[in-house]
C-alpha cells in the first residue's frame, strides 16, 4: 500500500464512467438516462463500469446537489473533489470497490477494511489516502520495532559465537577476529 494516493483509481473511475456517459449526454446526465446506458451497455458493444454506474444511480439524488433532476460535470468533480479531501466511508468503499477497476487489489482492500477504524485517525467515520498512507507507515515502523525487540540476549555470545548459532548471532567481538582472520 505504498502509494501516496492510493484511492486516486476509484475517483478516477467515477469521473472516466461519468464522462463517458456524458458524452452521449452533453448537458447532463438524468436518471433515466444512466439507468437506459447502464441497461443498453453490452447491447451496444460499449463497455460501461457498471459498478461505478451502479454507485451513480444508487448515489444520484446525493450527487444533484441542485436538485433539477441532472448530475453535471461540475457535481461530478465536486462529488470527486470533496471525497478526495474528506475520504470515504466503509460503506463507499465497499461499493466503489466492487467495480475490480479501482486499482486496489483484493488484498489492500482486505487490509483497509479489516484496519479501517484503526486508520481513521480523527474518527470521523472517514478515510483518507494520507490516512491509509499514515496507518501503512507506522505498521511497518512497529514491525521494525516488534523485529528489534525480538532479538533476545541469548541470541548472541559475549566473547564469541558458537558454532551452532546462527548466522544472525555475533559476537561483541567479532569485528577483531573479522579483520584478523582477512589477514
Amino acid at each position: 500500500m505504498s502509494n501516496n494516493n492510493i484511492l486516486a483509481g476509484i475517483y478516477a473511475g467515477l469521473n472516466n464512467t461519468y464522462a463517458q456517459l456524458a458524452a452521449q449526454n452533453p448537458d447532463g446526465l438524468t436518471l433515466e438516462e444512466l439507468n437506459e446506458a447502464r441497461a443498453n451497455s453490452y447491447k451496444n458493444g460499449t463497455y460501461l463500469n457498471q459498478s461505478f454506474a451502479s454507485y451513480l444511480q444508487t448515489n444520484f439524488g446525493n450527487i444533484d446537489k441542485n436538485g433539477d433532476g441532472t448530475i453535471t460535470s461540475e457535481e461530478i468533480n465536486n462529488l470527486t473533489n470533496m471525497m478526495s479531501r474528506q475520504g470515504l466511508t466503509r460503506d463507499e468503499l465497499t461499493q466503489l470497490y466492487a467495480s475490480g477497476a479501482s486499482g486496489l487489489s483484493e488484498d489492500t482492500m482486505n487490509k483497509i477494511l479489516e484496519h479501517f477504524d484503526e486508520m481513521d485517525t480523527n474518527h470521523d467515520g472517514r478515510i483518507t489516502s494520507a490516512e491509509i498512507s499514515a496507518y501503512d507507515i507506522n505498521a511497518s515502523r512497529m514491525e521494525k520495532e516488534d523485529e528489534f525487540n525480538n532479538r533476545r540476549a541469548t541470541d548472541m555470545s559475549v566473547f564469541y559465537g558458537s558454532e551452532s548459532s546462527s548466522s544472525d548471532t555475533y559476537s561483541l567481538l567479532s569485528y577483531k577476529y573479522k579483520s584478523s582472520s582477512n589477514s
